[in-house]
């Protein structure tokens, strides 16, 4: 009798330990938001590494870039550390919202259409889409040159979508990556790149005076955060650590670092 008794004791303290771990892993699994990056001590960033100055791979293939460094700095603020998920551009949302990483910190531009499905910081970075050509080809000076001639962009980005609002553009050239773009107008396959005015800044001082970035301005573009819209604890403390960087004064070091001049002053 008192052998059933123990082995009923043992079955009821082993299905309770089982039906406790149950729960806790249940609840682990229904943490969101900054709880869940809290919990796990990792903040999982989303990002395209092909858009430098911004995001990218070095000569050793090591990720660098100015959203790689504030990504790092917001996750200390927050008190945990950053780790990197490389996406393909074209389903960055649906992967955010599929909760394989907490945010998208990927030069991602504010726009209504997205705003629809995500939820985003206040803009980090105000910029907008310019034109980027060969120094020596003196036939394209403002937008509408880019009559008759290929224009390269990044598939997916607002580069393309202001190319598309050009009339007259004989092709429109998408590339996956921003790179492949800037190497072809290089070797002379297309005329223009658009791109972001930083990025195309940063293509200037890497290919030495080669390039030229045209004074026009095809759009002013908001840069933010991106974030599921049920995360509103994150977007918040991510928010307050961009203003606490900001008044600290590491932006501007970052942009000075990326950039060549203080974007933030």
């Amino acid at each position: 009798m008192k052998k059933i008794i123990a082995l009923v004791g043992a079955l009821v303290i082993t299905f309770s330990t089982l039906v406790g771990c149950g729960n806790s892993k249940k609840e682990e699994a229904n943490l969101i938001g900054l709880q869940k990056v809290k919990k796990e001590g990792v903040l999982y960033i989303g990002l395209n590494d092909t858009y430098p100055p911004m995001e990218f791979r070095d000569e050793k293939h090591e990720l660098v870039g100015f959203d790689i460094d504030l990504g790092n700095e917001i996750a200390k603020k927050i008190g945990v550390k950053a780790e990197f998920v490389n996406n393909d551009w074209k389903g960055i949302i649906l992967s955010l919202k599929a909760k394989k990483f907490d945010m998208i910190l990927s030069t991602m531009t504010i726009t209504e259409e997205r705003k629809k499905e995500i939820d985003f910081s206040e803009p980090y970075i105000v910029g907008g889409q310019k034109i980027v050509v060969k120094k020596e080809n003196t036939s394209i000076k403002d937008t509408p040159d880019l009559k008759g001639k290929v224009v390269g962009v990044q598939l997916g980005t607002t580069g393309e979508m202001a190319a598309q609002k050009i009339e007259g553009i004989k092709e429109i050239k998408k590339y996956d990556g921003v790179t492949e773009a800037f190497n072809d107008l290089e070797v002379g396959r297309i005329d223009a790149v658009i791109a972001d005015g930083q990025v195309g800044g940063y293509y200037l001082k890497k290919r030495g005076g080669d390039l030229v970035l045209l004074d026009a301005k095809l759009s002013e573009e908001n840069v933010g955060i991106g974030f599921r819209k049920e995360d509103s604890d994150l977007r918040d403390a991510v928010q307050k650590a961009l203003n606490d960087l900001k008044s600290e004064g590491t932006l501007s070091k970052l942009s000075e670092k990326w950039f060549g001049y203080d974007f933030y002053k």
